[in-house]
């Protein structure tokens, strides 16, 4: 039995090509990556609290080094799939509750698994969350029309590069620092185009705006002031929904902060961890 639980253990580790690293501590910081991207792009933020937590980061089924034998249409069309690999992971690492970190479609996928495994997460931190990408008018404005999205999933099916080029430099702006946005296109390009295509469909169509009441754990909010996928708005609509949460304004532009503006992220993350008795 033992033998067994070990062996279920590791292939769960594996197939989601997860490391560990810091130090052996009471607290574990999880991150976990959004669409297109892998653990590679924690690189800036996750080792600073190294010294601290035991720091874990892994690729999702589809992305990263992840095993792609795992994929199936099936259980990755919704988000449901990928918050299941969140569990597993955590399950796996044995650590008891975790500090989750989610970026971007991670952080919803992070809440749908703190709200059916409550036992396995102390806290969670969502950096620029969505609960849904789509304007649903006159009550709530997620920032994209549903044509919009269909063009991208169509552009996606005809052209398997072109889409990267035209999403890249939406997704992380910084236009005065176009490496930025050329690491990225790299990332998105490395997807296997039939993966990407369903992360995309599943990520932007999803809805999670019922679901964040149901959320009961303390939760940071990270925003930066301008963010063309998931703007203030919709992060503020975030805050509201969750009892208790806490909502911190970076000084940071575009959606992936942890790469263009690592130094707010740590600093309002750090800020939150310290005043919440955990650093």
């Amino acid at each position: 039995m033992m033998r067994g639980r070990v062996s279920s253990r590791m292939t769960i580790l594996q197939r989601n090509n997860v490391k560990i690293t810091g130090r052996e501590a009471r607290l574990t910081l999880v991150f976990a990556h959004g669409f297109g991207c892998d653990q590679h792009i924690w690189r800036w933020v996750a080792p600073v609290f190294e010294d601290r937590f035991r720091v874990v980061v892994f690729d999702y089924v589809g992305s990263g080094k992840a095993d792609a034998l795992a994929y199936t249409e099936a259980r990755y069309s919704g988000l449901e799939g990928y918050a299941s690999d969140v569990i597993e992971v955590v399950e796996a690492l044995e650590c008891g509750p975790v500090v989750f970190v989610g970026h971007s479609v991670s952080a919803m996928i992070g809440v749908l698994a703190a709200i059916r495994r409550p036992e396995l997460f102390s806290h969670l931190v969502l950096l620029c969350p969505s609960a849904c990408y789509l304007n649903h008018p006159p009550e709530y404005r997620g920032g994209f029309e549903r044509a919009e999205i269909e063009g991208l999933l169509d552009l996606m099916d005809k052209n398997p590069a072109g889409w990267a080029g035209f999403l890249a430099p939406l997704v992380m702006a910084n236009p005065e620092r176009p490496e930025l946005a050329a690491e990225l296109h790299d990332s998105f390009c490395k997807m296997e185009p039939r993966v990407a295509r369903q992360f995309a469909e599943a990520t932007f169509f999803s809805d999670n705006r019922q679901d964040l009441p149901n959320l009961r754990k303390p939760t940071l909010i990270l925003q930066c002031r301008e963010d063309a996928i998931a703007g203030p708005e919709v992060g503020r609509f975030t805050h509201e929904q969750i009892a208790g949460s806490r909502m911190v304004t970076m000084d940071a532009w575009g959606h992936c902060p942890h790469v263009s503006h690592p130094v707010e992220m740590i600093a309002g993350m750090s800020d939150y961890l310290r005043a919440e008795g955990l650093l």
